[in-house]
């Protein structure tokens, strides 16, 4: 099980780099090429969640992602350190406009085959994972 970590600022320059590496580190990993656009986008969505969630708390930190190459399954985790900036309000919940940390977790639904968020008082993690070609485990 190879593990790649990248950790960055929480600035929305640094989601272009982070999704380059994702999909490079998933091709490498054999996830389907067919599936690579969804990776890229779900990384993404995930990175810019990160960020705003920082920004919006006023919070400086790192986003961390780490691409794990399990044996049948690619695992991506994207840290923030927000906190409890990071909670969902309940305003959100309780009908009324969707904001823009809603709208990027129901993207990133629709890309990922399973997904797993959680918060906590340090930060969130979102997990994604995909399954990884078994032609190109083999080889």
């Amino acid at each position: 099980m190879a593990t790649v970590e990248l950790r960055f600022s929480a600035l929305p320059e640094h989601v272009r780099t982070a999704r380059l590496v994702a999909a490079a580190v998933a091709r490498r990993a054999g996830v389907d090429e067919s599936v690579l656009d969804e990776v890229r986008l779900a990384v993404g969505e995930a990175c810019s969640r990160a960020v705003g969630l920082h920004q919006r708390g006023g919070i400086g930190g790192t986003v961390r992602v780490a691409l794990t190459d399990q044996e049948k399954r690619f695992l991506i985790e994207v840290e923030d350190e927000a906190g409890p900036a990071g909670v969902p309000s309940s305003d959100a919940a309780e009908g009324g406009e969707p904001d823009d940390d809603t709208l990027g977790l129901a993207v990133i639904t629709g890309l990922v085959e399973e997904l797993e968020v959680t918060n906590g008082a340090d930060g969130g993690v979102i997990r994604m994972s995909w399954p990884v070609s078994v032609a190109s485990v083999a080889v």
